[in-house]
């Protein structure tokens, strides 16, 4: 029997704010970029960069918590699969582009937003610390 597999992973920054529409039907779908870097050095000692753009969509509950959470700059891990459309314009011109469709969404980095930590002199909102947790992120906890 013959087997497939149809499955990328990525983690990186997404490029602009996602956009929401609904199909016809009132179905919810989410479009967004994630932009994923890699580097590396040549034989002779040369730094190089690399970025590389994936166009994801989201659909139904996932697109509406993409759009609700995910901004522009914040990291983000998508797995899901890979999907090539093709369509013909008004002009009768061919298109095609590969695109990931989401299955799973995972938010990145810090928790609590800059934009939400209290000003200089101002206290924390109740239940709220500034404070650095007790047990240290480069700490295993086994």
């Amino acid at each position: 029997m013959a087997y497939g597999l149809n499955k990328v992973m990525i983690l990186g920054n997404l490029g602009k704010d996602p956009e929401m529409r609904y199909t016809p039907s009132g179905r919810p779908v989410t479009t967004f970029s994630v932009a994923v870097s890699r580097s590396w050095n040549t034989a002779d000692g040369e730094r190089h960069n690399e970025t590389e753009w994936f166009n994801v969509v989201a659909w139904g509950k996932l697109a509406e918590t993409c759009k609700q959470y995910l901004t522009k700059g914040k990291q983000v891990y998508i797995e899901g699969r890979l999907q090539t459309r093709r369509w013909e314009d008004k002009e009768g011109v061919k298109h095609s582009t590969v695109e990931v469709v989401a299955a799973e969404m995972i938010m990145c980095g810090e928790r609590r937003e800059a934009s939400h930590a209290p000003a200089a002199g101002e206290e924390p909102a109740a239940g709220e610390t500034t404070e650095a947790p007790a047990e240290s992120v480069d700490e295993f906890p086994f």
